[in-house]
């Protein structure tokens, strides 16, 4: 049984990056002929003359805030995707909230890799746990496991009593989903009675997976890996793990995209081992995205990966660049905390606060008076629920009671622990 996925894996660095660049030229001038957005964002760059890392990093860096100014303006794509294209896919909405159009062919987010890389291997049955509403989570893995020939049962998000009876009738052999959510379903079986240990593999993204919750999977009897994945370009980098099932160093890259850390709020590349934010490049003739600033810290790791592929490794997700943060596998924008404000008159400032409560994510609104009058929290809690899709805690600050600091979101997740 092959140890990989394809030959383009064991590739050697250099090889990789003459393919990668070979290609670049070419694709920028196809892909600013059908993406008019794209074409006037990079007005003024001699395209073919894009060929190398120096060369890349000479192009601005485009944030997800520039794509939702020009999606506002021009929509629903800002004239940042190929129309001609998207017959026959799908169209996804994210939080921000930002249009995002799904590549052609199998496996378009290319997940299939980071499930081989996690032991999974065709007629395995995926019991995937990520949400199929809206965003595009639920299809970037069904895509991957099924391009590998896995049965995937799409069982979303929420209704855990319904998705522990299923997987104990149907008994799955991978879960795919959020890291925490497995333990919920685990937990949960044990006080219904019901068996799931034919989880034995995992592959999670959306959140952190906490060294104590890999641990007690490990105790359970499932070996978890995990992917870091954006709606852009599916799975950036992901996990490998020795013959006995330890996660080795670091998250691959994956193949056919370009990867650059660079310096928050300049576009300039930083040295190896040096945190900054992950800018990535890819080769979607749908969507084709140019330098795009995913507003996560990472960093190169030195050396090799010791399962023998052969691309760079990043040091896993080291926080935000911005306060944009993800929570249950959900991005949460300082701009939903002021749409939240705006919506109720009786608020003068607001604060999010995203924690652990245990192994899950946990999020509670702090919320100062703007007056004598007090907010309903009830209220604003359903607010908080319908613009951010998720549920929280709201609490009461006094006047003038939360910090000055201009942080509107506040992230105290430990991620060493």
């Amino acid at each position: 049984m092959s140890a990989h996925f394809d030959e383009l894996e064991t590739r050697d660095l250099a090889s990789r990056e003459a393919a990668l660049f070979g290609r670049l030229p070419g694709f920028l001038a196809k892909a600013t002929a059908g993406a008019p957005g794209l074409a006037r964002w990079l007005d003024g760059v001699e395209l073919a003359g894009v060929k190398d890392r120096t060369a890349l990093a000479g192009l601005p860096v485009l944030h997800k805030s520039d794509l939702m100014d020009a999606q506002a303006k021009e929509p629903p794509f800002g004239g940042f995707a190929d129309l001609s294209l998207l017959a026959g896919q799908r169209v996804f909405l994210s939080p921000g909230p930002l249009w995002e159009p799904q590549g052609p062919g199998a496996d378009p987010w290319q997940a299939a890799r980071a499930f081989f890389a996690a032991g999974i291997r065709a007629g395995d049955i995926v019991h995937n746990a990520f949400s199929h509403h809206m965003t595009p989570g639920g299809f970037i893995l069904d895509e991957g496991a099924r391009a590998l020939g896995c049965t995937v049962f799409p069982a979303g998000t929420g209704s855990t009593d319904m998705q522990v009876d299923a997987a104990a009738a149907l008994r799955p052999s991978v879960y795919c989903g959020t890291p925490d959510f497995l333990k919920v379903m685990l937990d949960r079986a044990d006080e219904m009675g019901k068996d799931l240990s034919c989880f034995t593999k995992a592959l999670v993204s959306g959140g952190a997976l906490f060294p104590s919750l890999r641990s007690e999977y490990q105790a359970r009897g499932v070996s978890v890996l995990q992917c870091y994945a954006t709606a852009e370009f599916g799975v950036i980098a992901y996990e490998s793990a020795a013959s006995d099932g330890t996660p080795n160093p670091g998250m691959l890259v994956n193949e056919n995209l370009i990867v650059e850390i660079v310096r928050p709020g300049t576009g300039d590349p930083v040295p190896d081992g040096e945190v900054g934010e992950v800018v990535v490049t890819g080769f979607n003739p749908a969507y084709p995205l140019v330098r795009l600033g995913t507003g996560d810290l990472s960093a190169i790791m030195p050396g090799a990966s010791p399962c023998g592929r052969g691309n760079i490794r990043i040091a896993g997700w080291r926080g935000r660049a911005d306060q944009r943060t993800k929570v249950k596998g959900m991005f949460v924008d300082p701009r939903q905390v002021a749409e939240i404000v705006s919506r109720h008159p009786e608020i003068a400032k607001a604060r999010l606060v995203v924690a652990r409560d245990g192994e899950r994510d946990a999020m509670t609104l702090h919320v100062e008076p703007a007056g004598a009058e007090r907010p309903d929290l009830a209220a604003v809690a359903a607010t908080l629920r319908e613009v951010t899709k998720l549920s929280g805690t709201v609490e009461m600050a006094e006047a003038g009671g939360l910090p000055n600091d201009g942080a509107v979101i506040a992230d105290q997740r430990d991620y060493t622990k």
